[in-house]
Formats: C-alpha cells, sequence, structure tokens
C-alpha cells in the first residue's frame, strides 16, 4: 500500500499533499489539546507510532504471487481517537520513507491521505456505530476490516487513473501503467480476502488485550488511575519488544507488493497483464532518493539482524521524537 515514488505524477502528488495539509493542522491542534487534557497521551503516541510502522514490517504473502500488509489505523484510532491516530501513522510513514525507503517522498501525501487518514477514519466512525448498540469489539472487528479495505480501494484508483491522465507524445503512460481495471481488482482482492481480516484479528486482539488493564476506552474515558495507566504501557512494551524480536518474520513473503516494483521490474509485471511492455519515462527520469537503510537492511549483516535493527531504531527514534515534541510542548505551555 506504500505507493513509491515516480508512480504518482507530481499533480496527484501536489494534490494529495494539499488535499492533507489541513489534517495536519488539525491533528496537530488536537493533540496538543489531548496533551494538556491526558498527560498519558505523550507515550501512547510513541507507542501508537511504534505499533503501526512494526505492523507494516510484517509482510505477508497474498494471492496473485505479490505481498501486502496490515497497518493498525482502525486500534489506533480507537486507543487514542482519530486524529492522534492520524498524526501517530503519518510519523510513522515519514520514518519509513526517509530512513528506508518504504513509500515514496513526493507520494507521501498520497500514502498518509490512504493510511493515516480514510483508514483511520473510516475505521473509528464504523466503530463508533456498532459502539452506540453495545456491539464494541464487533465494531472493531468490522471497522478494521472496512477502513484498510476502502484505503486499498483509493489507491487502486489513485494509480489506475494516472495512465488515463498522463501519457507521452505516443499515448504511452507515463507513470503508473495499470489502468483502473487492472489496479482496482488487484489491490481490493487482496485485502478483501486476505489482509482485511488479518487487520480485523489483530486489532480485535490488541483491542482485548488493552481492555483488560483500562476497561474503559483510553480516548473517551475522563481520566484513568495511575495503576491502570502503568499496566497497560507495561504491556505494550512487552508487545513492541516482542513484535520487533519477530519482525524478520517479515521477510518469509519475499514477493513485492503489488504496485510497488521497481522499473527494472516493471516489464514482466506488464507482460503478464496483457500490456504494453513499455517502461513509463516518468518511472526512468523521475525523482530517485537513497535512503540510509533501504528496504530494513543493514550493510554487511544478514537480513533478519538488519531488520531487527531496523525495527528497534524506528522505535527508539519514535520514543525520542515524540518524547521531545511533549519537553518543547510543556517549555511553551
Amino acid at each position: 500500500m506504500h505507493i513509491p515514488d515516480n508512480y504518482l505524477s507530481p499533480q496527484t502528488c501536489i494534490t494529495m499533499f494539499v488535499a492533507m495539509a489541513p489534517v495536519w493542522a488539525i491533528s496537530i491542534s488536537k493533540v496538543k489539546i489531548q496533551i494538556k487534557e491526558k498527560k498519558e497521551t505523550v507515550p501512547l503516541l510513541g507507542i501508537a507510532s511504534s505499533l503501526s510502522f512494526l505492523i507494516m514490517m510484517f509482510n505477508l504473502p497474498v494471492p496473485g504471487g505479490t505481498s501486502a500488509h496490515a497497518v493498525g489505523g482502525t486500534l489506533l484510532a480507537i486507543l487514542l481517537g482519530p486524529w492522534a491516530a492520524s498524526l501517530s501513522i503519518t510519523v510513522a510513514l515519514l520514518l519509513q520513507a526517509l530512513l528506508f525507503g518504504d513509500g515514496g517522498i513526493l507520494a507521501f501525501g498520497a500514502n498518509t491521505f490512504n493510511m493515516a487518514f480514510i483508514m483511520p477514519f473510516v475505521g473509528y466512525f464504523v466503530y463508533s456505530l456498532f459502539k452506540r448498540f453495545n456491539h464494541e469489539k464487533f465494531g472493531a472487528f468490522i471497522g478494521a476490516y472496512f477502513g484498510i479495505n476502502l484505503a486499498a480501494l483509493i489507491v487502486g484508483v489513485e494509480l489506475g487513473i494516472q495512465p488515463l491522465l498522463f501519457k507521452d507524445g505516443s499515448g504511452n503512460p507515463l507513470y503508473s501503467p495499470y489502468p483502473l481495471s487492472i489496479s482496482i481488482p488487484a489491490m481490493t482482492s487482496t485485502h478483501l480476502l486476505v489482509i482485511g481480516w488479518i487487520e480485523a484479528l489483530f486489532t480485535i486482539l490488541v483491542f482485548s488485550f488493552v481492555k483488560k488493564s483500562s476497561p474503559n476506552s483510553i480516548y473517551l474515558a475522563s481520566h484513568e488511575s495511575k495503576s491502570n495507566i502503568k499496566k497497560l504501557l507495561t504491556r505494550f512494551y512487552i508487545l513492541i519488544s516482542s513484535l520487533i524480536i519477530l519482525s524478520p518474520l517479515g521477510l518469509l513473503a519475499s514477493e513485492t507488493a503489488w504496485g510497488e516494483w521497481s522499473p527494472s521490474d516493471i516489464l514482466s509485471t506488464l507482460t503478464k497483464n496483457g500490456l504494453n511492455p513499455h517502461i513509463p519515462t516518468g518511472m526512468v527520469n523521475g525523482f530517485n532518493f537513497k535512503p540510509l537503510l533501504p528496504d530494513y537492511s543493514l550493510f554487511g549483516v544478514s537480513l533478519p539482524v538488519g531488520y531487527v535493527f531496523s525495527a528497534f531504531s524506528a522505535v527508539i527514534i519514535l520514543f525520542i521524537l515524540f518524547r521531545v515534541i511533549a519537553h518543547e510542548k510543556s517549555k511553551t505551555a
């Protein structure tokens, strides 16, 4: 679901940045108020970003010879509220793009729109509907399933409109070459059949796990006892540590996620889909960013060790980042 650079036109990328700008502005404003009212929001923001980051490292093989991953968008929205979830996922996606090259720099607006806006807000809306009728757990499950599937549909649309709108003088696509008739079924089928259920299952498991420590919704409760919060944070630290250790399991899916192929690999996929085997010039001559740790690898060590190092490093960075933000906020308060 991480759209790489040069799959979307510059015009599309700018449009998506503009669409996300007010979301980021409101998220920051809402989270500032939330931190002032509930001090436990600060460590939970670091936990939320870390959880989303780590979940996305666990790629799973899906039908069609590709891979995909869960995100945890609805889960974070339930735990912290949709605005804080949006901010947490945005930060996780930014770290992935800058440090590991997972998702494009220019496509950052589109990726955050899909995973940090559509997913948590749609998922939370569905969850809230069921919560009104005292079906909180079922609402969390269904919300997570709908949230990630709608996000996948929008990714399919974003990719599929590129060959309609942006062509060279010969009529060949300049960017993503897959039409809507291919991109939408490819994105939606894998998430409807596999990843949506994984997202929903993970959401309900962690949701149940949280409810044991914090019977009230963290986001909606007026307050939580210090003992409950301490117990909850301890359990989250254990969960995050476990995910870091288990992160190399994400390497079991060696296939590339659909629509994330490099230009050198794209010819075979075009031929497989019955399309003109022509590498779009926008991909060949487009923006090329060199991350420090590409694909979560570390030079000179095995892939599993590199994966664990990347996961651990990202979690430390995220926790430090939110601590610094909280410290600066306290100084200006």
